[in-house]
């Protein structure tokens, strides 16, 4: 998912394994952790109730995620204490770039689930509004493994600096 971690999608037992399998020779960088927002328009608003709970956003239209021809829509994930459902969403329309949700939600189509940091200049501007905020735990950034016996590249280097990494 636009911070979309392929391992993510393997059994707990399964990443673990993956995960401790790694080069131990091995450098780790890891962005600051992601976390995703549920908006939609004043617009949409206008003609649609709140939602309060992830489960009532089977009684809206969402603009979905498309992941792949054989994988489907994305599902959407929600964390509050220890409940965590997962919320198979409908909706006219589905996207496989993220630019193309945010403006059809800015359009008033649906609601949209992406990174907060992509959407939060629309929520401050009010074009957007946010719900189900305390529903959305934060995820894990991406992480970039290289070889630590190898210099990076100065534009590797660069990468690694602009996508705001700690070292773990």
């Amino acid at each position: 998912m636009f911070a979309f971690d392929p391992l993510q999608t393997l059994e707990p037992a399964k990443r673990r394994d993956i995960y401790d399998c790694r080069n131990r020779s091995s450098v780790e960088h890891a962005t600051e952790t992601i976390r995703h927002a549920i908006v939609g328009s004043p617009s949409y608003f206008e003609m649609n109730e709140l939602p309060k709970v992830p489960q009532d956003l089977v009684r809206h239209r969402c603009i979905n995620l498309r992941l792949s021809a054989t994988r489907g829509h994305y599902i959407w994930e929600f964390q509050k204490g220890a409940r965590q459902p997962k919320v198979m969403v409908d909706g006219p329309i589905g996207f496989n770039t993220i630019a193309m949700m945010r403006e059809a939600a800015l359009d008033g189509f649906g609601l949209v689930n992406l990174p907060e940091d992509y959407v939060a200049p629309h929520v401050s501007a009010g074009r957007l509004i946010r719900v189900l905020e305390d529903w959305c735990p934060r995820y894990p950034g991406y992480h970039l493994y290289y070889p630590s016996r190898r210099q990076p590249t100065p534009a590797f280097s660069l990468l690694v600096d602009a996508l705001g990494h700690r070292t773990t």
